[in-house]
């Protein structure tokens, strides 16, 4: 049986949220009145049960445990139980008055409210990294294909690539054989529909790009029958980008390409504030590790302990970047040369070190308190290099709308670039950011840095 541990999401969640619910009405009451003995005889008996009451009839009418893989995040999660608990206030509230309840301590009910929202947002994180967790261990997993072959399709491919945690595992592409794709398609148009039938294929991801109306007709006319789901890919990043917005005429979507200005002022202060926060805690905490790392690199080879070079920041403004300097001096007398990598015979012995547990990025704190960077962020480049990176991909220009950072996806997943081509292939990662941004993306890839820190496997 396809999923047979997913349809167990929703009474889960209802047995959490009701036990939650119950313990917090206790709780509260024991808090209190210092005893629960009363909590079980009138006038309590009947306001517990109407709390449990008016809860499952949220649930039912609400339903505010479906949501799709890809919004199952904390700030989705968080938000729906802060307005079922606002409802559920209103409604307690409005028969408190009703029946003139004034015999019901109102201390009780804020306490029960505030055991509750604590309790609730800390088992939905928990149960969310664990989720993250198991799916990205290839644990309750959905299959999908996709139809067609080309950029918009590798996009999608490469999305679910960076985030295992959403558990979506690839089959392939189908399309027509061509000489751009040979040996990269799983099979043809003919070949699809047999091939999600004997791999339970759960989506199929169609690209109106490089297919043909009749041919996503037939898909979606089987979707039924093949219990699966069909999802349409378009490409409107060339629009976005420049600030288009979608608006509805009833229910026809319109894409408004008229330019406008995207400021996420929340965002920015929030992550700013972050940033000073942490790089403050790091530079403070870590001092003694610091002065180790200089005196090291300083003893292990000639030359000063830091190495500073200008790179482009956020709107194409040229800063020094610093690090703790992990090559031999006057590496690049003859002009800009990319690292060969860690076999790089430019690079020290230490440095080699210091670049696997990337230790000679620490520094660059200094550039997140100045405002040059940020702790998390695309990594920041050479003009010269930038100039070569927009001739093979002119998207990379999107980069350097939002501040660089000290870590970022594509050196998680890629490491160091030894060549232009693979700052290119580094960039397909990077160009993720900008578009998901949030303060729990950020967590997630500091996290993943700690961890290839911790395994000294940085390249």
């Amino acid at each position: 049986m396809r999923h047979r541990y997913s349809i167990l999401f929703f009474p889960l969640h209802v047995i959490v949220d009701s036990l939650s619910l119950n313990v917090a009405f206790v709780g509260a009451y024991l808090l209190k009145f210092q005893t629960i003995e009363g909590v079980s005889t009138p006038p309590y008996t009947s306001l517990w049960l109407l709390f449990n009451l008016i809860w499952l009839i949220e649930v039912l009418i609400l339903k505010p445990y479906v949501f799709p893989r890809q919004l199952f995040k904390a700030g989705h999660l968080l938000k729906k139980m802060l307005l079922l608990t606002a409802i559920h206030i209103a409604v307690i509230s409005m028969y408190w008055v009703a029946i003139r309840g004034y015999y019901y301590s109102r201390e009780h009910l804020v306490i029960t409210y505030a055991l509750f929202l604590s309790l609730g947002a800390a088992l939905r994180i928990a149960g969310l990294v664990f989720l993250r967790e198991y799916r990205a261990r290839g644990y309750n997993t959905r299959r999908y294909v996709i139809v067609g072959y080309g950029k918009l399709a590798a996009s999608i491919h490469s999305f679910y690539e960076t985030h295992p945690e959403m558990g979506f595992r690839f089959h392939g592409y189908f399309d027509q054989p061509t000489p751009e794709n040979v040996g990269l398609i799983k099979g043809t148009y003919n070949e699809l529909l047999s091939y999600v039938e004997k791999e339970s294929i759960d989506c199929i991801y169609c690209c109106l790009t490089y297919m043909d109306n009749d041919r996503l007709k037939v898909i979606a006319d089987h979707a039924e029958a093949g219990n699966y789901q069909v999802k349409i890919l378009v490409d409107f990043r060339g629009f976005l980008a420049r600030g288009a917005s979608v608006e509805y005429h009833d229910f026809l979507p319109v894409l408004n390409l008229s330019s406008q200005v995207l400021s996420d002022f929340q965002v920015n202060i929030f992550k700013r504030s972050f940033d000073i926060l942490f790089s403050v805690a790091a530079l403070g905490l870590g001092m003694p590790i610091f002065f180790l790392l200089a005196a090291i690199t300083k003893l292990t080879s000639a030359g000063p302990t830091f190495y500073a070079q200008e790179r482009i920041g956020q709107g194409g403004k040229p800063f020094k970047i610093y690090k703790f300097r992990s090559m031999y001096t006057n590496a690049e007398q003859s002009g800009p040369v990319l690292s060969g990598g860690l076999l790089d015979n430019r690079i020290t012995p230490w440095g080699r070190f210091m670049r696997q547990t990337r230790l000679d990025e620490i520094p660059q704190f200094y550039n997140v308190l100045k405002g040059d960077m940020s702790v998390v962020g695309p990594r920041p480049e050479r003009q010269f290099f930038i100039d070569q990176i927009i001739e093979i991909a002119p998207e990379y220009r999107s980069l350097l709308e939002v501040k660089p950072g000290i870590t970022s996806i594509g050196q998680i997943k890629y490491g160091y670039a030894a060549s232009v081509e693979e700052m290119v292939q580094r960039l397909r990662y990077d160009l993720i950011y900008p578009k998901r941004r949030s303060f729990f993306f950020d967590m997630w890839i500091i996290a993943q840095t700690l961890r290839v820190m911790a395994q000294g496997r940085g390249k």
